[in-house]
C-alpha cells in the first residue's frame, strides 16, 4: 500500500520543500514529512504534481523510460494555424535534438481558474488555449515547442500525469489516493482518497 498526493502547485512556488531566497515552497502548501515530488513543475509553472513517500512508485511516475504521458493546458500568444499544431503534432527539432510527436487540439476555454496575477491584456490582447499531451519530460519542452512555431506560452498548468488528473483541486489544494499495488495494476489509484487544501 503506498500514498499517493496529487498537489496543484501554484504559481511562482517552487516544486520543493525549502529555499535559501525565501520563495514559496510546496512547505506552504502541503505539511508530510517524508514525502517527495515525483518530477517537478518550473516556478511559473502551475498545476499537478504528484507526491509520495514510496521511492519505487516515485521512480514508476517520473523516468523517462515509463513515458506517462503528460497533459498541458497552455494559453500562447497569437492564433496557431493548422500547419503549427501539424508540426507539433509531428514533433519539432529544439537544440537538445527532435520531440517526439505530440497530441495537440485548440480549446474554446480553459477550464482553469484565473491566475493569481492575471495575464495583463493590454500586453497580451491575442492568445489561443491548447491542449498539448508529451511523453518525454525535457527541461522547459513545452515552452519551448510552442516557441519554435512561433507562439511564445504565456501560461502553463498540467492537468494530468498519466490517470492522475488535476479535476477539481485549486491552486494550494491536495488530495490523497491510496495505492494497493499487489491487488491492482501499477499505478491504479484506489477510489478512497481525501482532499485538503
Amino acid at each position: 500500500m503506498s500514498q499517493l498526493y496529487l498537489l496543484h502547485k501554484p504559481y511562482r512556488m517552487l516544486s520543493q520543500f525549502t529555499d535559501s531566497e525565501g520563495r514559496d515552497t510546496l512547505s506552504d502548501v502541503i505539511d508530510i514529512p517524508g514525502i517527495y515530488p515525483a518530477g517537478r513543475l518550473d516556478y511559473d509553472s502551475e498545476g499537478l504534481l504528484l507526491l509520495s513517500d514510496d521511492g519505487e512508485l516515485i521512480h514508476r511516475i517520473s523516468h523517462p523510460q515509463h513515458k506517462q504521458p503528460k497533459t498541458y493546458r497552455v494559453q500562447v500568444e497569437g492564433q496557431p494555424s493548422d500547419d503549427a499544431l501539424q508540426a507539433l503534432r509531428k514533433g519539432v527539432t529544439l537544440k537538445d535534438g527532435p520531440t517526439l510527436p505530440a497530441k495537440v487540439r485548440r480549446l474554446a476555454d480553459s477550464g482553469l481558474p484565473e491566475r493569481e496575477p492575471p495575464l495583463n491584456p493590454k500586453r497580451h490582447p491575442d492568445t489561443c488555449w491548447l491542449e498539448l499531451t508529451i511523453t518525454e519530460g525535457r527541461n522547459r519542452q513545452v515552452r519551448r515547442m510552442t516557441a519554435h512555431v512561433g507562439h511564445p506560452t504565456l501560461r502553463l498548468v498540467r492537468v494530468a500525469i498519466g490517470p492522475w488528473r488535476l479535476d477539481g483541486l485549486t491552486p494550494g489544494q491536495w488530495q490523497c489516493q491510496t495505492l494497493h499495488a499487489p491487488k491492482r495494476p501499477a499505478g491504479h489509484p484506489s477510489p478512497r482518497s481525501r482532499r485538503h487544501k
